[in-house]
């Protein structure tokens, strides 16, 4: 049976489909699917209007424009998109702001001849809808049996994680921090992560959207953890963007600053992108939350320390 060509509109479905095995069934990405490596060679067929290089405050700022004018923060080539004949056109449809939607890729090919492609569309809220739907993504591209044994290999490193930290007593505040300027609270996923490394969550539900808070909130629950992952930011962009909130008077007071418990992470290839290395995010979580229990080896890659007001990062004499 011919293999279904596969056009992943969204970086966390082109991981699903590579860590499937059937990286070679991807005839075209989205301009953010940067993982892993070998698919950067594939074609783009979508491009960003907004000017993802401006601080915090600037993109939360074109967001709005764009959305007051009822306009796409993105750009779909649809004709890009029908040359590569998909059988199979993964996207999303949770969130306008972080890729490009169901209904505009419907729209797309919508006047296409003969049999339109099949498109999965995927919304994850909770860890286990990232478990459903890397099966429908197996399924869609009619995989053989094995990617049950990869998804069960994934599930198998998450019970071995909630195995160690479903009897720890001591479970630390974490306030998890999605977007640094306007403050948002990271969540979907990520307080059930947050919980299942043996930490208790402070701000943002599981299962439902991120949403936006006050500084004076994040004042008001002074966390015993505070950890940035700002949507579509890396490592060094997240501790460049960690100024605006440690010049604050109130930054010094801070439980989680005075014990030196900051985190700064790439949000961008993990906590924001819910896909196979999901898995990841959590075996980071616990080595912030408890580094005398956990060491999986991701600090310096997807996670550090952040300290004082600087944006510096800690010190390897410091860093504990």
């Amino acid at each position: 049976m011919r293999k279904k060509r596969v056009v992943s509109l969204l970086p966390a479905a082109t991981e699903m489909v590579c860590a499937l095995g059937a990286t070679s069934q991807l005839a075209g990405r989205s301009h953010e699917c940067d993982y892993p490596p070998e698919i950067i060679a594939l074609a783009a067929c979508t491009s960003a209007k907004l000017d993802s290089t401006a601080g915090s405050a600037a993109i939360e700022s074109q967001v709005k424009t764009f959305q007051r004018e009822g306009s796409s923060l993105y750009e779909l080539n649809a004709v890009r998109l029908q040359e590569l004949r998909p059988d199979v056109i993964l996207t999303q449809g949770q969130c306008e702001v972080c890729a490009i939607s169901l209904a505009e890729v419907e729209s797309a090919v919508k006047p296409w001849p003969g049999h339109p492609p099949q498109i999965v569309s995927l919304s994850p809220n909770r860890l286990a809808d990232i478990w459903t739907d890397i099966r429908a993504v197996a399924e869609a591209l009619a995989l053989d049996e094995s990617w049950r044994e990869i998804l069960r290999a994934l599930k198998m490193r998450v019970v071995n994680i909630i195995e160690k930290t479903c009897v720890l007593k001591q479970r630390p505040t974490v306030a998890c921090i999605e977007w640094i300027e306007p403050l948002m609270a990271a969540g979907n996923w990520v307080p059930e992560l947050v919980e299942l490394a043996g930490g208790a969550n402070a701000v943002g539900e599981a299962g439902k959207h991120s949403t936006w808070m006050d500084w004076e909130t994040l004042v008001k629950l002074n966390p015993e953890i505070i950890i940035a992952m700002p949507c579509g930011f890396d490592l060094a962009r997240t501790r460049a963007e960690m100024a605006s909130l440690s010049r604050r008077a109130e930054w010094p007071k801070l439980r989680a600053v005075k014990n030196r418990r900051v985190f700064v992470t790439d949000g961008s290839q993990y906590f924001n992108r819910p896909g196979p290395r999901i898995v990841e995010s959590l075996e980071m979580l616990t080595e912030m939350i408890h580094p005398d229990r956990f060491h999986f080896g991701h600090r310096g890659k997807g996670w550090d320390k952040f300290t004082g007001g600087d944006g510096g990062q800690a010190s390897p004499s410091s860093a504990g």
